[in-house]
């Protein structure tokens, strides 16, 4: 198997693992969750019905029912990245006078990324119970566009606090309300969108730091070997000068482990770092992502799907889609300290 076709493969179950993720992580209408809509719909008709029916099956037990698998996923592939890191490109990079403490920076990472995953997986999100249920009808007010005072939920038989949301996969209602994480098993609501966020820029660093350090280490590679003036006899027996091309399939072959390590991180942070962008201008405008989801078209979620806006709020308020925003600091301060539920004393 030729160089090109080993690394199409590699990027096609790459992406394909992405595309799994962002399509049951507990987002709607993700670009890898329309593709893979898509390219479902066109593999349906040639896929046994056995094997759509166990895929199904697998899927729901894995998106749509509270499991660690994910969790577990996590820590295996930090765990061989770290590994690979430290068993080749370490040395490498101690061999060309790469400081210590520049070194030290992917391990440190780890310990603030692993504290704030940890907070993420145990941290209580916030759910409405009857003991709180008054205090947190308190928090917000009701926006009567994407929240209606008054709407109880059939399951949890409350009425829903504002901004708040019930979970199908954790069965229970969550205040402030922003998504069902699969990676940390849990929801991200009011008490815990802090160290989600935290987690997200986290990891962010930590891929990009090791990917900066990794390619620092293949281009000192690159020109100590002294390929770059090398040559090769290409089909038609004429001499040519290595090109980009030349170079990665070396490296690809010389170092493969690495190469497929640096691929990894920087699928990762792109993903994530668009992930933690969206996320932070959510923090910025005090909104979740359940919240922005719903107020897409501007549209009042109560008169959806009749244009004619039967509540009587005129269009223009429709359009007012940042009704919790309090000025950036404000918003800020909300995420990083909470809201509480107010109690109200017996008499």
């Amino acid at each position: 198997m030729d160089f090109l076709t080993l690394f199409a493969i590699y990027v096609v179950v790459v992406l394909t693992c992405i595309a799994l993720v962002c399509k049951y992580s507990g987002q709607q209408q993700t670009p890898f969750g329309l593709l893979f809509d898509s390219v479902t719909k066109v593999i349906a008709p040639w896929t046994p019905l056995w094997l759509q029916s166990f895929t199904q099956r697998t899927l729901h037990m894995l998106f749509h029912q509270r499991n660690r698998m994910f969790i577990y996923l996590h820590i295996l592939l930090e765990g061989a990245v770290y590994t690979e890191f430290t068993y080749e490109v370490f040395g490498y990079c101690r061999d060309m006078d790469t400081t210590l403490s520049s070194l030290s920076v992917p391990y440190v990472l780890l310990v603030v990324k692993s504290c704030f995953f940890y907070l993420c997986i145990t941290r209580e999100p916030g759910t409405v119970t009857k003991k709180r249920h008054s205090g947190q009808l308190q928090v917000y007010p009701y926006d009567k566009r994407m929240f209606q005072p008054g709407v109880c939920c059939p399951t949890c038989q409350l009425v829903k606090p504002a901004r708040s949301k019930h979970c199908r996969v954790c069965n229970r209602c969550v205040q402030r309300f922003d998504h069902h994480c699969v990676w940390v098993n849990n929801c991200i609501g009011a008490q815990n969108t802090r160290y989600f966020l935290l987690y997200l820029l986290s990891v962010c660093a930590m891929a990009a730091d090791m990917a900066l350090l990794t390619v620092d280490m293949l281009l000192h590679a690159v020109v100590r070997s002294g390929i770059l003036q090398a040559r090769y006899i290409d089909d038609d027996g004429q001499q040519q000068q290595a090109g980009m091309l030349f170079v990665i399939q070396h490296l690809f072959l010389t170092f493969p482990r690495i190469v497929f390590m640096l691929g990894f991180l920087v699928f990762v942070f792109l993903l994530l770092a668009g992930y933690a962008m969206f996320h932070s201008y959510l923090a910025l405008v005090n909104q979740t992502s359940n919240e922005w989801y719903k107020g897409r078209g501007n549209v009042c979620q109560h008169c959806h799907p009749s244009p004619d806006h039967l509540c009587g709020l005129p269009a223009s308020d429709q359009s007012k889609r940042w009704f919790y925003s309090r000025g950036v600091l404000r918003n800020l301060g909300e995420i990083f300290f909470p809201l509480c539920p107010v109690q109200k004393k017996d008499n």
